[in-house]
């Protein structure tokens, strides 16, 4: 006797939050609770279940990462607000400057710095609605970019949900680490194609990848 839609359902259910869990535990913490062969067995379990039940497939299934058939060209879309760049500072001197400039503009008050190591990577912006992910817009020229979203879509840490059920933008980069560059690097020279100059070109060069 085959499993019924509801007992299904439940299962599922309950896939989905181990396959995330440890989704986060392996891509974000670094601290793996599993092995490669049972999260493959998680994932399997899930898509032989959503296979006998479409109708039980879900936006955020952790199924739904996988990319989308192959494009011929990126979209171009315009962002709701412009991506602006940030200027540079090399010097103790320019943060000097430019803290006297806001200092001139904000008489009175009490300036706060929040600072944190510069990731490069390729800048992108990430839209949720309805709690679920949207769309992926490159930065581009600052006021158009690429959709990207069938191939951010595959990106393991990113959440294909949120708890926020309003339209929610966020803003950052995308980057490699360079024990995934130098992986990626590895495969590329052995199937004979040229290598990456660094981890923002591999990030980028990946992201932009029609097939």
């Amino acid at each position: 006797m085959g499993i019924t839609k509801h007992e299904a359902t439940k299962r599922i259910d309950k896939l989905r939050q181990q396959i995330r869990y440890h989704e986060k535990k392996y891509y974000v913490d670094n601290d793996p609770q599993i092995s490669d062969y049972e999260f493959d067995n998680l994932v399997k379990e899930l898509e032989k279940l959503e296979s006998q039940f479409p109708e039980l497939i879900t936006p955020d299934s952790p199924t739904q990462r996988v990319g989308e058939q192959p494009v011929e060209s990126f979209p171009s879309v315009e962002h709701s607000i412009p991506m602006l760049s940030l200027d540079n500072c090399y010097s103790q001197e320019e943060f000097i400057e430019f803290v006297q400039r806001i200092d001139k503009l904000l008489p009175g008050e009490k300036l706060e710095f929040v600072a944190e190591l510069k990731i490069d990577g390729l800048g992108i912006a990430i839209i949720y609605r309805n709690g679920h992910f949207n769309q992926a817009i490159t930065r581009g020229d600052g006021f158009r970019g690429d959709d990207v979203s069938a191939n951010v879509k595959t990106i393991r840490s990113l959440p294909l949900a949120i708890s926020l059920k309003e339209e929610v933008e966020v803003r950052g980069e995308i980057y490699l680490p360079f024990t995934s560059f130098e992986k990626i690097n590895q495969e590329r020279e052995k199937k004979g194609e040229s290598l990456f100059a660094n981890p923002r070109n591999a990030a980028a060069g990946t992201i932009r990848l029609l097939d």
